[in-house]
């Protein structure tokens, strides 16, 4: 039996485990097979406080996990598979094994929804980004493309103009779905060129990213463009489906009530497959000590009959 099972092991998960066991709570991380989230998949990060010159993003991670181990969390890098939340203790079963929790944090994350084409998964950190502000510095004075039609796409070309020297930004349909303010903002920008009706069908280059394959839907026609870097921006989806009564929006992130409650007594959350505004590290991070609050003080509460 937990005080409280952590379900995710990104920034979010690891932040509420340091204080979840630093209240002296038994704490559970359900990791993963693959745990760490998406900083994993990612080389440096420099928009995380306390690191002047920057740190890689597994290293990140590593130093999270130990601090959380330090204090007394347990983690198994197992996969999540169902939850019972219908009723208490809570009952959390993996690819290997059952748990039971008096209170449960999810923090799932959420995962970029990529391109699929040959060459975009092994350069993913290598020229190869779904995040502006996480990476643009890298790519000062250099030309990359973004994909997507929508206003996450727009958001990354104009943040990338103050950085890159040029910026592509290439949707396969003939109109874009952003906003009407959005879409006057970048087509506005001198830096900027629009291609539409237009698809990657490949990124090309060893280590790093040279170019891409390109294919007009319009005109059946093949070409190719040198390039420095992709930005991928046709949007997340949140690890929540797994998650049997746990209330969600249209777009699949769960629900928040009253400080990170879900709708399950007892059951919180946090990070990104809440968050569909920031997705940041360091915002999920906040919401994991948040959630990790909030879940002590509950405990306290409900202390007489968990």
């Amino acid at each position: 039996m937990f005080d409280v099972i952590i379900i995710g092991s990104g920034p979010a998960g690891l932040t509420a485990a340091i204080y979840t066991t630093r209240a002296n709570l038994k704490t559970l991380i359900i990791a993963g097979g693959k745990w760490g989230g998406q900083l994993m998949l990612t080389t440096l990060v420099e928009n995380f406080p306390g690191f002047p010159v920057g740190i890689e993003g597994p290293e990140l991670m590593i130093n999270m996990r130990k601090q959380a181990e330090k204090f007394g969390a347990e983690i198994k890098e197992e996969d999540f598979i169902s939850a019972d939340f219908t009723k208490k203790p809570f009952s959390i079963t993996t690819s290997s094994s059952a748990y039971q929790a008096k209170s449960v944090i999810l923090a799932t994350g959420a995962d970029t929804l990529w391109l699929n084409v040959p060459g975009e998964k092994e350069k993913i950190g290598r020229g190869v980004s779904s995040c502006a502000p996480c990476d643009a510095a890298f790519f000062r004075n250099k030309n990359v493309i973004v994909v997507g039609g929508g206003d996450s796409a727009m958001e990354e070309s104009l943040f990338l103009t103050k950085f890159a020297s040029s910026v592509t930004l290439i949707h396969r349909r003939d109109s874009f779905k952003a906003s009407e303010i959005m879409q006057k903002r970048v087509k506005d920008n001198p830096k900027i060129t629009l291609l539409l009706n237009t698809e990657i069908k490949e990124i090309t280059g060893t280590d790093h990213v040279a170019g891409v394959k390109l294919f007009n839907n319009k005109t059946s026609q093949n070409s190719e463009m040198a390039i420095d870097g992709v930005f991928v921006a046709i949007g997340h989806f949140p690890n929540s489906k797994v998650f049997e009564g746990i209330d969600r929006d249209e777009k699949g992130f769960i629900k928040v009530f009253d400080h990170y409650k879900t709708n399950i007594d007892g059951v919180f959350v946090a990070g990104d497959v809440h968050d569909f505004e920031y997705k940041q590290a360091i915002t999920a991070a906040g919401y994991g000590c948040a959630a990790a609050l909030e879940t002590e003080k509950w405990l306290d509460a409900n202390s007489s009959n968990s």
